[in-house]
């Protein structure tokens, strides 16, 4: 996956000085595990284990974990139906995961989500969500709820730009900025909406403009660059915590699967996509790691394969786990 690159360099080194190697090399080992996790999806679907929708995130493994990695243990995370990789990134145990996506008892939801509504409150992750920007009004609302207790925590919404014209946005981003509410609005901008460029369907180019005009201080980043993104969610996410309101970041990204399992991709060139896996998420950060002298190559590829063996006893774990009984289907309705 690392591409062959020259011997340590001073410069790559000087730029990741200040950062704990352990910090930067659990960066790419989460981006890893998300990447072999989403990689299952069409093995799974082939077999007819996995029943409904699943959406992948692979490319956008960057914007997950560079974000997720900015949030304390017990600050909150609200997703979008594209949330593996968020569960994955806020430190969600992926043997439950999985389990989940095949419907086991086992799973973190008890086999009743499923992979659009994906949940572990054990970790702050509030949930998956099937509808375009429904994670945005959860996340105001924990926001508010952690205002009233003075708890200091902060809450990540992710949602992509697809949600950028939904009214609940306005709404919500209008009293959390009222309010100073503690709310990271995250978008991942992988530029697709399904099928649909958001150039469009959507007047404004720059679109942290649109925060700014709710009077929430916004900012773009490259969302295929792990250490980018982390900086700049940090720095949202310490406004918040001290009490300055909410922020809006724009990840740019990209997702280089299709929108859902058996996307034909016809609405994409060959040269988009080739531009876009040359800047592999992934692939980027190893060589960043080699050149800085944090791993080998033969340090990468260990931690390739021990992410891939991880996910592959999850995957045995999931399959050995039985569906839930009829009798417990009104259980864990209520909190």
């Amino acid at each position: 996956m690392v591409s062959k690159k020259p011997k340590k360099s001073v410069t790559a080194r000087t730029a990741l000085k200040g950062y704990k190697p352990e910090l930067l090399v659990e960066m790419l080992r989460r981006m890893l595990l998300i990447r072999a996790f989403e990689s299952q999806l069409p093995v799974l679907s082939t077999q007819s284990l996995i029943r409904g929708s699943s959406h992948a995130c692979i490319g956008q493994e960057a914007a997950a974990v560079g974000a997720c990695f900015a949030l304390q243990p017990t600050d909150y995370v609200t997703s979008t139906h594209r949330g593996h990789g968020h569960t994955i990134a806020k430190g969600g145990n992926v043997k439950y995961m999985m389990a989940e996506l095949l419907g086991r008892s086992d799973g973190c939801c008890h086999g009743k989500g499923g992979s659009m509504h994906i949940a572990d409150f054990s970790i702050g992750m509030l949930g998956a969500n099937g509808i375009v920007g429904g994670g945005i009004g959860i996340a105001t609302g924990a926001a508010l709820s952690s205002a009233i207790r003075e708890s200091g925590q902060v809450v990540l919404c992710f949602f992509g730009e697809g949600a950028i014209n939904q009214g609940i946005l306005l709404e919500c981003g209008n009293m959390a900025a009222l309010w100073k509410l503690p709310l990271v609005l995250l978008c991942e901008n992988n530029q697709f909406s399904m099928s649909t460029r958001p150039d469009d369907v959507t007047a404004i180019r720059q679109l942290p403009r649109r925060a700014e005009g709710l009077g929430i201080p916004g900012t773009t980043v490259d969302g295929m660059d792990v250490l980018a993104v982390f900086e700049a969610v940090s720095a949202a996410v310490r406004a918040a915590r001290n009490g300055s309101g909410p922020a809006f970041v724009e990840a740019l990204c990209y997702r280089f699967e299709g929108h859902f399992l058996g996307d034909g991709l016809k609405y994409r060139s060959k040269d988009e996509l080739a531009l876009w896996h040359a800047k592999d998420p992934i692939s980027k950060w190893g060589d960043r790691l080699v050149e800085a002298g944090i791993l080998t190559e033969a340090d990468v590829a260990r931690l390739t394969q021990a992410t891939q063996d991880e996910i592959s006893k999850a995957v045995e774990f999931a399959k050995a786990s039985q569906p839930p009984e009829p009798a417990a289907v009104w259980d864990h309705l209520y909190a």
